[in-house]
């Protein structure tokens, strides 16, 4: 019988849980046309949640490289779900903001991020979930240093 690395390996099983949420999260975003996907979602929720962050700084919580994040946000742009706002600096630095678009698109999809958690967690209690996030921040603290990111 083959041996099953996926179920006996930590990282496997990260990878393989991480698949099949961004699987789900995926197939929902499409199925209800919300216009976006789950990673742009993700992005405009960044930027809703801190207003007139710059895409350096996106890229650095998003752990993604600048041009992921160029091209997510140029999308967003495109959409009309986001707008630049020149830095005071007067260099090619741009503060991003979401506009009242962008606000009303999270909106709509906030209660479908909900009921995709509710699914996720199901049969998981609270203490469980705050044991898993605390584990997980560890190995995180193990590993981003280790991890030559472009960003």
């Amino acid at each position: 019988m083959l041996k099953d690395i996926i179920t006996d390996r930590i990282g496997s099983i990260i990878y393989v849980v991480g698949s099949l949420v961004r699987g789900l999260s995926s197939q929902t975003f499409s199925e209800k046309q919300f216009g976006i996907t789950p990673e742009q979602y993700l992005i405009l929720l960044l930027i809703i949640e801190n207003e007139g962050v710059y895409q350096r700084q996106i890229c650095e919580i998003t752990l993604k490289d600048r041009a992921n994040v160029a091209r997510i946000v140029e999308i967003l742009l495109q959409k009309e779900l986001i707008t630049k706002i020149s830095d005071s600096n007067g260099r090619r630095i741009f503060k991003i903001i979401a506009t009242e678009k962008g606000k009303a698109l999270i909106k709509n999809i906030e209660h479908c991020d909900m009921e995709l958690r509710e699914i996720i967690t199901k049969d998981i209690t609270q203490e469980e979930l705050e044991i898993t996030r605390h584990t997980l921040d560890k190995i995180k603290h193990n590993v981003i240093d280790r991890v030559k990111l472009q960003i």
